[in-house]
């Protein structure tokens, strides 16, 4: 099998969505005769944990690994809450500390492109030994944290490669970048940064269409779009809670805060004595205090069932016995490109996904495409109030369902077909 190298930081037991896309790939490269050697940092800092995800690691699969330096260990001497907050990419934007606004500007401003780019250096130093030990010609950086990149860019530079940079989210563009406080030096530096990487990989990955028009600004180099994807068997029967539930799966941040929903659920309730009795919201995943806030103010507090973070496979269970699975992004047109990586896991689980975005969401039309829900904007009500009924008038006879579209493209093994044809 041809060897490819695959440099990562999210790796298991580190939880979250960050590490499922190259678990995944690296799942089922053999199966298209390519054989992954993986580097990952020995002592990483990760502020999710799951171990459930290491079941899905190849067995006699080869892993190097570099020891690599924290910053966010030493600064969570003074706020360990906010530190493991700002190292997840959740910044908080309304009422800040003052050492919360410290810690955002050394964030944006000394650690250029993030707080990992002490381990750069060393792993260059470390990999070129690698690559000619191992015989391998084609490397594979994906980020974030963008200072993965780096490492293939300094690799590039030293020796003859073919290059592929993966990215999960945008650089420069991701809505958190906005927030970190930076100086116009620092903001050049990041551009810098992202054009030399752009514009020296032989190849780039990216996982929206819209992602890729942005970095076609930047760069002639080929861009591929390989979204992300779900993994198994679609659920064909699941016992369905017997509450009308609308359950969201993840983070649920203050930017993501559908008033236009609360206030139709509000209606909803006050109208029907049935939905009332059967409604529930569920929260699996930390969930902002302004959500809860507005949630309270809309008259539903005592709806609410916050379950918080569980396992990668308990969270699957949950979307597959809710009556209706809740997708939330930001009403912004940086975000029209985000798509989020649970769409495909919500469209596997085969209950209908309730979806509130911004106008032109890329998601809307994967949605409309798959047949897989319904989709709205914020300003949204009167539609979004009578497809609520109607679906829990079809839940009050037993009836709630989709009946998809094929959605096996996106499946992680199509998709690593896809990504070994680019390769």
């Amino acid at each position: 099998m041809r060897k490819v190298l695959v440099i990562t930081y999210y790796w298991p037991p580190a939880g979250g969505p960050g590490v499922q896309r190259w678990l995944k790939f690296v799942k089922y490269l053999r199966d298209f005769d390519i054989e992954p050697v993986l580097y990952i940092p020995e002592n990483p800092h990760y502020p999710l944990l799951d171990e459930s995800f290491s079941h899905d690691i190849p067995n006699d699969l080869k892993i190097y690994k570099h020891s690599i330096r924290e910053p966010y260990r030493i600064a969570s001497v003074f706020s360990s809450k906010k530190t493991k907050r700002i190292s997840s990419g959740i910044i908080q934007t309304k009422n800040q500390s003052f050492l919360e606004k410290i810690l955002l500007w050394v964030r944006g401003n000394l650690f250029i492109p993030d707080a990992r780019k002490f381990w750069v250096k060393p792993s260059v130093g470390f990999l070129k030994d690698v690559l000619v030990k191992e015989g391998i010609e084609t490397i594979i950086t994906t980020g974030p944290p963008h200072s993965v990149h780096l490492i293939g860019y300094y690799l590039k530079k030293s020796q003859p490669l073919n290059w592929l940079a993966d990215f999960r989210d945008p650089w420069t563009t991701i809505g958190y970048h906005k927030k970190l406080k930076l100086s116009s030096s620092a903001e050049k530096k990041h551009k810098k940064l992202e054009s030399d990487v752009l514009n020296s990989a032989d190849k780039i990955i990216v996982t929206s269409n819209t992602t890729k028009l942005e970095f076609q600004q930047i760069t002639n180099q080929p861009i591929k779009v390989i979204t992300n994807g779900y993994d198994g068997e679609i659920a064909s029967s699941y016992k369905l809670d017997s509450k009308f539930t609308i359950a969201h799966i993840g983070s649920l941040l203050s930017g993501r805060n559908p008033m236009n929903l609360w206030k139709v659920l509000s209606i909803l309730v006050k109208e029907n004595e049935y939905f009332k009795k059967a409604l529930q919201l569920r929260f699996i995943g930390v969930v902002s205090e302004e959500i809860l806030a507005s949630i309270s103010e809309a008259g539903l507090q005592e709806y609410i069932e916050i379950v918080g973070y569980v396992t990668h496979h308990e969270a699957l269970a949950y979307q597959k016995s809710s009556q209706v699975l809740l997708l939330v992004e930001i009403d912004s047109v940086d975000t029209i490109g985000i798509i989020p990586g649970k769409l495909f896991e919500y469209m596997a689980a085969k209950r209908p996904i309730l979806g509130i975005g911004p106008k032109n969401w890329e998601v809307a039309g994967i949605v409309k495409e798959t047949k897989t829900g319904q989709m709205f904007d914020y300003s949204d009500d009167i539609e979004l109030k009578n497809v609520l009924l109607s679906w829990f008038q079809q839940f009050q006879k037993g009836e709630l369902q989709i009946t998809s579209g094929s959605i096996k493209k996106y499946s992680r093994r199509e998709l690593t077909r896809k990504l070994v044809e680019y390769i």
